[in-house]
């Protein structure tokens, strides 16, 4: 029964295998930014940073089985372009949702969704996920075709994402732009699984949509959010004590 299973995760270790999965990792990381900035967003619904780092931890242990099931079928999954165009169409509608959204703060800031409750955010963060998976999959796979180098890949992957969306509802906080550079790059892939379904040969390189994802983060962190200016009558105290 193993020698079933492993025969069909391709489990052989070989002298690339640690090269490859390094590849992979790196690949995960660069891949996970607009992933990361997008489900710190959506987290950030939630208004109650408790509840924001339940809805990632459970949001992505879902997220986690919905990709390992990915990986499993991803020979069937991408001979079926509806999945893509699915994938589009949510990730793209994500975008809208946050640009035409009349909820604004003082500063005139968009906002994502929000949520009345905690299992309101999971499934969205869980099939966010999935839609930008759809994408960095593919890649994985192309890199290797052994499946437990993938799946470990995967699963590293989805740790350091939990890590970067961390990081990314703090950024949120302190950058001005970083909200819409998120969802800028959002549009991004959105657009790309779209191409993919339209015509193959319109997708533009990886490369490419590195560069122009690490460009417009560039921006994203290009302002810090104005910081209210200390009174004058405690300016004025600190120096008497000093």
């Amino acid at each position: 029964m193993l020698d079933k299973i492993f025969d069909y995760l391709h489990f052989h270790f070989s002298v690339e295998a640690p090269i490859v999965l390094l590849i992979l990792v790196f690949l995960e990381a660069v891949l996970s930014a607009d992933n990361a900035i997008a489900l710190a967003a959506i987290a950030q619904g939630l208004e109650d940073k408790k509840v924001e780092r339940q809805a990632l931890n459970l949001g992505l242990v879902v997220a986690y089985v919905l990709r390992i099931t990915l990986i499993l079928t991803a020979t069937w999954v991408q001979n079926l372009w509806q999945f893509e165009l699915l994938g589009a169409a949510y990730l793209l509608w994500l975008v809208f949702q946050h640009f035409t959204s009349q909820e604004t703060d003082e500063e005139n800031h968009h906002h994502g969704p929000r949520f009345k409750s905690l299992w309101q955010a999971i499934p969205v963060i869980a099939f966010t996920d999935l839609a930008f998976s759809l994408d960095s999959v593919t890649t994985a796979i192309a890199v290797s075709q052994e499946r437990w180098l993938v799946l470990t890949g995967a699963t590293i992957g989805i740790i350091t994402l939990r890590f970067m969306a961390e990081l990314f509802i703090r950024w949120l906080d302190e950058f001005e732009n970083l909200e819409d550079a998120g969802y800028i790059t959002v549009a991004f892939v959105g657009l790309r699984l779209l191409l993919k379904v339209v015509n193959d040969s319109l997708v533009p390189p990886e490369w490419l949509m590195i560069t122009a994802i690490g460009l417009i983060l560039a921006w994203g962190f290009s302002k810090r959010t104005n910081i209210e200016e200390v009174p004058q009558e405690l300016t004025e105290k600190t120096e008497v004590q000093k």
